[in-house]
């Protein structure tokens, strides 16, 4: 298909539902967009619209084409977003991504560097969805588990990060502590919803208390931090929470096979830009000072 302009005219009126609408959101006279959808029309041999009182209504062939041209508007606005961070100065938006269990850690950073370039604007986006970088969906993100294998990304090593098996004092007082690792079946327990996690403390916690002790699951790690403080059940904290509540209590000594590796990621069309290398720059040397 040779004019683009036309095929994003018949998205708009897919989309909004009448020629008005559209010429608004485009731009252009009403009448331009009737030509458009003529010619596009005439040009496939199909009718892509049903018109009535009240505006245009897709038909099947009309479905079609909004929904590959919703594909490629997409495709073209992170485009946009991606070739925005290429730029020298160190401005825009830095959009880094990571689970939430990373914030105790990065905000303070991504913080500091806003403060450091005060024409930034920094989203931090947290949760389990990988964001494509690809299509610029971040400009750096922060992955748990095995090295990811993405094409076109660079990936470093980032940290190691530790977890603890642990239980508030509330908790203990209702059920006591456990007197050996075979007595984690008598106890509940607090953890990841998901049968299919890779963190490797997860695994082994399936693999040593039954099913139904595990009494209160969910897929948020701030949200299982919370359970496991308010005393619901013994559950994994991260060292860098646990450090910051005392009146949590260890149950027993961290295991080299709970540990998770974290990396660093960034695409490689994104990777040499000033304002990701220098935000790298800053990270590296904070996590300097979280293992003195």
């Amino acid at each position: 298909m040779d004019d683009w302009d036309e095929i994003r005219t018949a998205y708009q009126v897919a989309r909004i539902g009448t020629v008005s609408g559209a010429a608004e959101m485009l731009g252009v006279h009403h009448a331009t967009v009737i030509r458009h959808i003529d010619a596009l029309e005439g040009r496939l041999g199909v009718k892509l619209f049903q018109r009535h009182a009240r505006g245009y209504t897709t038909t099947e062939a009309g479905d079609d084409l909004l929904r590959v041209a919703q594909a490629t508007d997409d495709q073209f606005t992170q485009l946009a977003s991606r070739l925005r961070g290429t730029g020298e100065g160190i401005t825009g938006e830095l959009v880094v991504t990571s689970l939430a269990s990373f914030a105790p850690l990065l905000v303070p950073v991504l913080g500091s560097f806003q403060a450091q370039n005060p024409g930034l604007i920094v989203r931090y986006l947290t949760g389990v969805r990988l964001f494509r970088l690809e299509y610029g969906e971040a400009h750096v993100a922060i992955r748990a588990g095995a090295a990811p294998d993405q094409p076109d990304n660079v990936v470093q090593p980032f940290l190691t990060r530790s977890v603890r098996l642990m239980a508030a004092r509330s908790y203990i007082e209702r059920h006591g502590l456990p007197a050996d690792e075979a007595d984690l079946a008598n106890h509940w327990f607090v953890a990841n919803d998901s049968q299919e996690t890779r963190a490797p403390f997860n695994r082994w916690l399936r693999g040593m208390v039954p099913l139904d002790r595990i009494i209160f699951r969910s897929t948020d790690e701030l949200s299982l931090s919370a359970a496991v403080r308010q005393g619901i059940g013994i559950g994994f904290i991260v060292d860098v929470v646990a450090e910051n509540h005392p009146d949590l209590v260890e149950i027993m000594p961290p295991r080299s096979e709970w540990q998770v590796e974290a990396w660093i990621v960034t695409h490689v069309d994104l990777h040499r830009s000033a304002k990701v290398q220098s935000f790298l720059a800053h990270l590296k040397a904070a996590a300097k000072e979280w293992t003195r």
